[in-house]
């Protein structure tokens, strides 16, 4: 999808598919799918359909995280979006300043030794920004605070910060969105709840349509899950800059059983472009994958292409998104392109309560009647 192309505000999915209207569910989206530049509208609950048995869906189990918290510099409020975390105890964060509608606008981080009072008697020390060359997240360090010392939380550990967000925060969302919504809002059927703490501050949004009971259908027709996990950062939602280093893990069980429905007839497809880079970071050369945890900073580009996925499951994405070129490794320019044509004439809508995009690989005429 070119630049070129905008997507009027209309278009923004403003509330929860559930939402829009009595007897309504989560699956209750539309689905775009595009083979090559051959295009078909469908509901998503025609999934378990236009699926083979043998394919795989590879899904992402983290848990969205309350990252929203109100904060102060100074006396200025300010609302903290709490990225990543850090080996080291700190805490990747972005500063954004409140708005009348209760969402948030970007701003500049900084400087290095800014404090930010937190709920809690929490207090922030910002650090140094993330990358070189950008301001808009910081590396932070929770500092020693007298309440944090009484209720034996030690200061900089996780959790004194995930206390800090059941308590006093909120599900990241943003000004295309009508309100806050509550945590469950943004947590997919897939999601699990990390020993250690761990989650995405934001929704792995692709997976959200699915429901218990077309997770059972699609099994009960011969289709296999193969569970992930990638650990979401904040999303550049004005910059539209490349994802940053992430946290992920491949485990043994999946890693195999991805590597026999390679080698067999099925097809890998991945729900949503988290479950890509966990995937492809995990692959060798020849397209293997291996059990691998740790951090991925991959960035998949046409150029650089896909060895592990054959289809994707996807939200729609802004014309100035870095992951279009995801999509582009996986379809093809010319099918993204043809897709997203006809996103916006159908009247599809955008972002993460918005409907989806199915991009499989061109059927031979041989698999168009297995």
């Amino acid at each position: 999808m070119t630049p070129a192309m905008r997507v009027p505000g209309e278009l923004s999915a403003r509330v929860p598919a559930e939402q829009r209207g009595p007897g309504l569910g989560r699956d209750a989206v539309r689905l775009l799918v595009s083979r090559g530049t051959e295009v078909s509208h469908h509901a998503f609950g025609e999934l378990p359909r236009l699926l083979r048995a043998g394919d795989l869906l590879v899904v992402n189990t983290s848990e969205t995280l309350a990252a929203a918290v109100d904060g102060w510099i100074g006396h200025a409020r300010v609302v903290v979006h709490f990225s990543t975390r850090g080996d080291d105890g700190r805490w990747a964060v972005e500063l954004r300043d409140p708005d009348a509608r209760g969402t948030t606008r970007a701003r500049a981080g900084g400087p290095a030794g800014t404090e930010v009072r937190l709920p809690r008697d929490v207090r922030l020390v910002l650090e140094e920004p993330l990358s070189a060359g950008s301001e808009r997240l910081w590396w932070a360090r929770v500092a020693r605070t007298q309440r944090a010392g009484r209720t034996g939380s030690r200061p900089g550990t996780p959790g004194t910060v995930l206390r800090l967000m059941r308590e006093h925060g909120r599900p990241i969302r943003y000004s295309y969105t009508e309100r806050d919504q509550p945590l469950s809002v943004y947590q997919t059927v897939f999601a699990l709840p990390s020993a250690d703490g761990w989650g995405s501050a934001e929704m792995p949004s692709a997976a959200r349509p699915f429901t218990l009971r077309m997770v059972t259908e699609l099994v009960s027709r011969g289709v296999r899950f193969a569970p992930i996990t990638l650990h979401t950062g904040v999303a550049s939602a004005e910059a539209h800059e490349p994802p940053y280093p992430e946290r992920f893990a491949v485990p043994e069980a999946s890693a195999r059983l991805i590597n026999a429905v390679k080698a067999g007839d099925g097809r890998v497809v991945a729900v949503g472009t988290t479950a890509v880079r966990a995937v492809e970071s995990a692959a060798d050369a020849e397209g293997v994958v291996h059990a691998r945890e740790g951090w991925t900073d991959l960035v998949v580009t046409p150029e650089r292409g896909v060895r592990v996925v054959d289809g994707l499951l996807t939200g729609l994405h802004e014309p100035e998104a870095s992951h279009l070129l995801m999509l582009e490794a996986v379809g093809g320019r010319a099918a993204i392109d043809r897709g997203y044509e006809a996103a916006l004439r159908g009247l599809y809508l955008w972002h993460e309560f918005g409907d989806v995009h199915l991009l499989l690989p061109t059927e031979s005429p041989h698999t168009a009647h297995c």
